[in-house]
């Protein structure tokens, strides 16, 4: 009852927001992590790290049309299928794109570990600041909205940031560890990936000025 209860709050908040904007598009693209015969990582009972984000990113591409919001979103994949890294930064450049998202859970040999980290390119480029500060609203949101615990923003040298970060925005979301019992237990239940579909939809809504290409 309860979660159902956060469930419209959070759409009656993004119904709100989207009345407030304007007709302009951002275009992003959300980088579906692993897949096919790479599952990412596997959680207590068995639960995979590629079906959590592409249940997620379904969602969020859901929220999104239902609602005809002023964003123009895309999946590196749409089903269980594996697509190389170089691909999912090329369909970026070819769809130019004002932001890149790539969704993936943790793991851990520690048990307690837990939270989210979001991951920003460990090169300066021209893109650095807005990927950084957009990383930090994104942990913010999450903090806020679903009580998540705050890793940290972290840079890193992960392919698909070094590919990029110097075309556009982009930031690597790590959304807890499966290697925790709760955080592990907290994706058991399908109405957890809507809550965090609409947390993610409406950080990228509201902040849609802050990560834009336009003007550079």
């Amino acid at each position: 009852m309860l979660k159902n209860v956060i469930f419209v709050f959070l759409l009656l908040q993004l119904c709100i927001i989207f009345g407030q904007e304007t007709a302009t598009q951002k275009r992003i693209i959300i980088d579906v992590g692993h897949g096919g015969n790479d599952s990412g990582a596997i959680g207590m009972n068995g639960i995979k790290e590629k079906d959590i984000v592409l249940a997620i990113a379904l969602e969020i591409l859901s929220l999104n049309e239902q609602s005809k919001l002023p964003l123009d979103i895309y999946l590196t994949r749409y089903s269980d299928t594996l697509i190389s890294l170089s691909d999912r930064t090329k369909l970026a450049k070819a769809l130019n794109v004002d932001l890149f998202v790539s969704l993936h859970c943790n793991h851990s040999d520690n048990p307690n570990a837990r939270g989210i980290e979001v991951y920003v390119g460990n090169t300066e480029s021209k893109y650095s600041n807005k990927s950084i500060w957009f990383a930090f609203q994104l942990q913010a949101e999450f903090g806020k909205k679903l009580g998540f615990e705050s890793r940290g923003v972290k840079f890193a040298n992960f392919q698909v940031l070094r590919e990029t970060d110097g075309f556009c925005p982009s930031v690597l979301l790590e959304l807890g560890f499966l290697s925790n019992r709760d955080e592990n237990e907290y994706y058991q239940s399908s109405s957890n990936f809507e809550v965090l579909a609409l947390v993610m939809l409406e950080c990228l809504i509201q902040n849609r000025n802050g990560y834009e290409r336009a003007g550079d």
